[in-house]
């Protein structure tokens, strides 16, 4: 039949980029390197030094995992093909929604994973940590900060990673002052790396009687998380500890008996701050993580030696360098002011739907720079 011929062509038309994913994934090599961190991992002496071997673990798992997820791409392009042979023999038009349903989760799985081979950053493979500030213009500020808070929250949500907050500043009337989001799952720091800068939101205010339009802005940073397989040395007489009681709404968003702690970097002025653990001792060592991992993006994105070479507070962004515009109005519209991506679908962006945003700078970032205009 017409319909299920069409649909095995544009299969047939997928098969190549299939195959070319492998050599891009490099399946071959992780096989190899898979037998050997195995072999390493039975020697007599594997236990003897606990870091080491849990390195070797941990990368044998990531690797492991990263061919699963193409046998299981690969696999499913012989069943929908079967599908779809069983279909167009037995002219079985009702087998067509779901045929074609499954045709389109496995382009976009085949599209995942042929983006996250454009991830080859040192830290691409980590966890991120959100860090959301409200800009200048009071509660209409805060609610958009709120608003991008929960949109990156269902983004997470949305593919399957582990979205926690670590921190939370309520404003006064709505919406939040600030917040920190960790978002644990692998290339997590690869995807969000893209969504550092300012957010700008158009829209008629709900806190406006008048009904005017307003002009809002909120800032995002994005950092790996570096964990305990990577060795970050800062000097304990440069922090500057300060316990708080945690608040939040009704108990709702942070654990109000557990004791907050804030860290200062004295001779760079950065603040973090987790008060959403059960004791001190555990907000303490999360607010550690998170300065380590702000200084050492620092570093890296300052090509400097050392931590000690930071010498102040450094601004990835600035008011007004928006990255990203949301207009609710006169126009539904949310564009990308880098690639130039845009879409008018606002309330499926606010809802966590930002991978055409995320592929389309992965793409924009690997191209020539003579070419990103």
């Amino acid at each position: 039949m017409l319909q299920f011929e069409e649909l095995k062509l544009s299969l047939q038309g997928l098969e190549p980029e299939l195959n070319d994913l492998a050599d891009a994934l490099g399946i071959e090599t992780m096989k190899k390197e898979i037998l050997e961190l195995d072999q390493k991992a039975t020697a007599p002496d594997f236990w003897d030094d606990m870091e080491r071997s849990q390195k070797i673990l941990q990368r044998s798992s990531l690797l492991k995992n990263k061919i699963e997820k193409y046998k299981k791409l690969k696999n499913s392009y012989g069943d929908l093909m079967a599908l779809i042979d069983l279909a167009d023999e037995e002219g079985d038009l009702s087998l067509l929604p779901q045929a074609q349903n499954e045709f389109g989760s496995f382009q976009k799985e085949l599209e995942s994973q042929r983006l996250a081979t454009l991830l080859t950053g040192e830290y691409d493979s980590k966890n991120a940590i959100l860090t959301f500030h409200a800009g200048a213009g009071g509660t209409e500020a805060q609610d958009w900060t709120e608003m991008l808070y929960r949109m990156y929250c269902r983004w997470g949500e949305r593919h399957g990673f582990s979205v926690k907050t670590l921190d939370l500043l309520e404003g006064e009337e709505a919406g939040l002052k600030s917040a920190s989001v960790l978002v644990e799952g692998e290339n997590a720091y690869g995807f969000l790396k893209s969504e550092v800068g300012v957010h700008r939101l158009v829209r008629i205010s709900p806190f406006d009687a008048s009904g005017r339009r307003h002009t809002s802005f909120a800032s995002l940073e994005v950092m790996p998380e570096i964990d305990d397989t990577i060795e970050v040395k800062v000097n304990p007489d440069d922090i500057k500890i300060d316990y708080f009681r945690a608040s939040g709404a009704g108990g709702q968003k942070v654990n109000k008996t557990s004791s907050a702690v804030r860290l200062t970097h004295i001779p760079t002025g950065i603040v973090v701050s987790c008060q959403v653990e059960r004791s001190q001792y555990q907000n303490r060592d999360v607010a550690m993580r998170m300065l380590k991992s702000k200084l050492m993006e620092i570093k890296e994105r300052e090509h400097l030696e050392r931590i000690e070479d930071i010498k102040g507070v450094q601004k990835e962004i600035a008011w007004g360098s928006q990255i990203r515009s949301y207009v609710f109005m006169p126009y539904t519209l949310v564009k990308d002011h880098r690639t130039s991506y845009e879409t008018a679908n606002i309330d499926a962006v606010m809802d966590g739907d930002l991978d055409g945003f995320i592929n389309a700078y992965l793409k924009w970032q690997n191209r020539a720079p003579e070419e990103k205009g």
